[in-house]
């Protein structure tokens, strides 16, 4: 089991997760490919599944904008921004 050192000025929550016996071994063939805690691994893809539907949401909510102005493909943004 490995050890987990805490910042004593870091405020931590636990969480349980219930993985099934594939993602369990290859958590932990990508843990220790990468010399990494499975707590690690698990806070970076969690932080960056976040980020995605941060920006998806945002997307979603500027999208009428962009259309009545006529930016309906990534081309059309940035033939106005090069």
């Amino acid at each position: 089991m490995a050890t987990c050192d805490t910042v004593s000025y870091m405020k931590t929550s636990i969480l349980t997760l219930r993985l099934d016996p594939e993602l369990g071994r290859d958590l932990d063939a990508l843990a220790t490919a990468t010399d990494q805690s499975r707590s690690e691994i698990v806070r970076e893809a969690l932080r960056r599944r976040l980020a995605v539907l941060r920006f998806e949401g945002a997307r979603r909510a500027v999208l009428p904008f962009a259309e009545a102005r006529a930016y309906l493909t990534d081309e059309d943004v940035f033939r106005d921004v090069t």
